[in-house]
């Protein structure tokens, strides 16, 4: 068919289930949870499989903008961007499906930087400026969201952080 060949392989660990999705040269695992509603329909999941990742409490500096955010992977997708605008702002950030963010106060203090080709929208609170997060140019599909704004977390509290490239990505 046109989509490939899929091989599906679970494994069990202590953290989590993890599902290996392989479609053409495409390889993924995530944890158990992390599916949309057609992964888990390939699956054979039903709308009772439990979604167990944890929900964070986030904010910006002056808390006129609070939301609650499922990361994708946890803490292990936190990253650096060396792309132009994130170079110059350092920020560390973690990533989120759109449908995994809920707005919970200050959706209108939130001011948009549509920095260069405008497809990645950078969010701040228009009251403290603190970047909270942005909808990925590379993934459409996903915000990028500022760990310090995580209640208990900062950008020190990892040892290391992997810089992904920004500069050529689509």
């Amino acid at each position: 068919t046109a989509w490939g060949y899929l091989l599906l392989v679970a494994a069990q660990s202590r953290e989590a289930t993890s599902v290996v999705l392989r479609l053409g040269s495409c390889l993924r695992a995530q944890p158990a949870g992390n599916y949309t509603a057609a992964t888990r329909t390939i699956l054979g999941m039903t709308e009772n499989t439990p979604d167990t990742r944890p929900v964070y409490k986030a904010a910006c500096h002056c808390g006129a903008v609070r939301f609650n955010v499922k990361l994708i992977d946890g803490l292990r997708s936190a990253r650096r961007r060396n792309c132009a605008y994130c170079r110059m702002r350092g920020a560390v950030e973690v990533s989120a499906n759109l449908a995994d963010i809920k707005v919970e106060q200050g959706r209108d203090a939130l001011t948009l930087y549509p920095f260069n080709s405008a497809q990645a929208r950078h969010y701040f609170c228009s009251h403290c400026g603190i970047y909270t997060l942005h909808r990925r140019r590379s993934n459409p599909g996903q915000y990028g969201v500022y760990v310090a704004c995580i209640e208990g977390m900062g950008p020190f509290d990892f040892e290391e952080v992997p810089v992904n490239e920004g500069r050529s990505h689509p």
